[in-house]
């Protein structure tokens, strides 16, 4: 750091330093950055995989149309079901895939309380992905 005299007769020139600190902060802020990124760049292993000529399968879960209509019976596919016989049937399709999905439609005057028994029923059975089928609705002009 540059020094001088507080009288004026001082014939010391004024010397030019540069500020160190900022310099430091930035480079151990790179040094950090470098740390954290490299084992990232080279943590892949190289593996020479077998050519094949098929191709993949997707992996769709099974799923479970069950339909309410307007006076409250209920269908799995096509089989007409008994309310009390849901619960065995929804454990019979989770015990063959435990991740089979309920595709539920109902008829819009169908009543809530069949379809909320269904939705417990299915929940019972250890169903965890239910979804509701719509019809999307028709542009009016």
């Amino acid at each position: 750091m540059a020094m001088g005299s507080f009288n004026g007769t001082g014939s010391q020139m004024p010397t030019a330093e540069i500020n160190m600190t900022p310099l430091v902060d930035v480079m151990l802020v790179l040094l950090i950055i470098f740390m954290i990124t490299a084992p990232l760049m080279t943590h892949s292993v190289k593996v020479d995989l077998p050519r094949t000529a098929s191709t993949p399968t997707p992996d769709q879960p099974m799923t479970l149309q069950v339909s309410i209509t307007a006076d409250n019976r209920i269908f799995i596919g096509e089989d007409a079901v008994a309310a009390t016989m849901l619960e065995p049937r929804f454990r019979d399709a989770v015990s063959l895939d435990p991740n089979v999905e309920l595709h539920l439609k109902a008829d819009r005057d169908s009543r809530y309380e069949s379809v909320a028994e269904t939705m417990s029923a299915a929940r019972r059975a250890g169903l965890g992905k239910i979804g509701f089928v719509t019809q999307p609705a028709t542009a009016h002009p």
